[in-house]
């Protein structure tokens, strides 16, 4: 008998053995650079970026006290102010932005280029002095743990990119117009890295934000309709990996009227990343997730069909088959003789790399016709097919190829015992009439993916891992 010292001890390893196991969400969403890019580029122009970078006031930021607290005071200093009547910037852009590792490996970073010219009035020359600069602003994302334990996404370290200011006149004017232009220039050097950080950089950071709120907000406003049921996903937690935002979802299976049927949660069940590459986005869906919207597509039924009606020729197979088991039987087979099915579960989804399989049970029972009350005989069939993903459009489409009857039990008979095998072509050509085109009926509308659109594209794409269906943009 185990001592208390064995039991601490087996106590101590599975405690060890669960601290260990990695958890793996119900769905993961990657998000590549380009679609980081894309979005905050877009909401830095609903934020108006351009306008604040246009309204920098140089002017009187370079009459402040300069770095090291040394007021201006200088007579040469003010004498160059004074013959300035304004200082402010005439055009701006913000040029394409680049997302790419931080240095320490630890977020993104992302870096935004600044093309500006800005105009100098002074009495000395008629015209408007023009001065082109050029600066990047740099700051990372990263992934922020809060009090509480929840982790979310936010941009910090927001400043100008060490040594990428440059200023330099858009044309060449008297010696004495350059010598100020040149002065101007010269104490624009430290004001203009300042001004990017108490001007632009609480934009870009308020832009991120909403950039951030945008994504989940597309996560939860994106369910998935799966007939009268949907099946929603929400975020659990963001990740950076390489020069990717991962967020990971949980998920839940919602009925018409809006009730959880059930949830998804983080789990042991493994899940297979695949890496981005050159893909904008993918959406990797757990093995149990969909097989959950596939039982909901194709939920338990009942199938009644009249053969001698529907399918004369199957018909005279079954009588002649029966007919090998019991002559009277075969001759008790009416002209109203029904074939019942039922699927006993739900089809089961085995995934695989680059392959997926559809097993199901099966009752499948004979009436002589359709007042008997009682069958001839109850099968018990476990069937398998190959399933087919692929998509059209937004859609993703399923269907399931020809039925195999893997093994087939006798579960009940009136006409005496049999082997069960005698009957296993027939009745599998049943099934390939009458429970395969009804089932691959009800997946021929496809299942909508609304995220595909949501982040921009038209055309969805999928691939199967060994435990997850993608879902990826169609490659342009």
């Amino acid at each position: 008998m185990a001592g208390p010292l064995t039991f601490t001890l087996l106590c101590g390893l599975l405690a060890v053995t669960l601290a260990e196991t990695t958890l793996r969400p119900p769905a993961v969403l990657s998000l590549g650079r380009e679609v980081i890019k894309e979005r905050l580029t877009q909401e830095l122009k609903d934020h108006d970026a351009v306008n604040i970078l246009q309204q920098l006031p140089l002017l009187s930021t370079i009459r402040e006290k300069p770095a090291g607290g040394i007021p201006i005071l200088g007579n040469l200093v003010n004498s160059i102010l004074n013959h300035i009547i304004w200082l402010k910037v005439t055009s701006a852009n913000i040029l394409q932005l680049l997302v790419q590792p931080s240095d320490e490996g630890q977020g993104l970073a992302v870096k935004i280029p600044l093309d500006m010219v800005a105009g100098l009035n002074t009495p000395l020359v008629k015209t408007i002095v023009e001065m082109h600069m050029q600066t990047e602003v740099q700051a990372i994302i990263t992934v922020n743990a809060s009090e509480r334990g929840h982790t979310h996404l936010i941009l910090e370290d927001c400043s100008n990119s060490h040594g990428s200011l440059r200023i330099s006149l858009l044309q060449k004017l008297s010696f004495l117009v350059n010598s100020l232009a040149n002065k101007v220039m010269s104490l624009l050097v430290p004001a203009l890295p300042k001004l990017v950080k108490t001007q632009l950089c609480p934009v870009i950071k308020e832009a991120f934000e909403d950039t951030h709120v945008d994504l989940l907000s597309l996560v939860r406003a994106a369910p998935i309709s799966l007939g009268s049921n949907h099946l929603e996903f929400d975020p659990l937690s963001p990740a950076i990996k390489g020069n990717v935002i991962q967020l990971k979802l949980g998920a839940k299976l919602v009925n018409s009227q809006g009730n959880v049927t059930k949830w998804f949660k983080e789990s042991a069940v493994s899940l297979t990343v695949p890496a981005l590459d050159n893909t904008p986005f993918s959406l990797t869906v757990r093995q149990d997730v969909v097989n959950a919207a596939v039982a909901a597509l194709l939920p338990q039924e009942e199938l009644i069909v009249l053969l001698d009606y529907v399918l004369p020729e199957l018909a005279r197979q079954l009588k002649s088959s029966i007919k090998v088991i019991s002559t009277k039987a075969a001759d008790q087979l009416g002209p109203t003789q029904m074939v019942k099915i039922l699927t006993q579960e739900t089809p089961d989804l085995l995934l695989d790399q680059g392959t997926a399989k559809v097993a199901q049970l099966i009752v499948l029972e004979v009436f002589a016709t359709n007042e008997a009350h009682r069958p001839f005989f109850t099968l018990g069939i476990e069937a398998s097919s190959e399933a087919q993903f692929y998509t059209r459009d937004d859609q993703l489409m399923l269907s399931f190829n020809e039925i195999s009857s893997d093994r087939i039990h006798l579960m009940n008979s009136g006409i005496g015992l049999f082997n069960p095998e005698l009957l296993k072509n027939v009745t599998t050509e049943i099934l390939n009439s009458v429970l395969l085109p009804n089932q691959n009926g009800k997946l021929r509308s496809g299942i909508s993916i609304p995220m595909v659109k949501a982040l921009g594209f038209e055309e969805a794409s999928s691939f199967l891992t060994k435990d997850s269906l993608v879902i990826t943009p169609a490659s342009q």
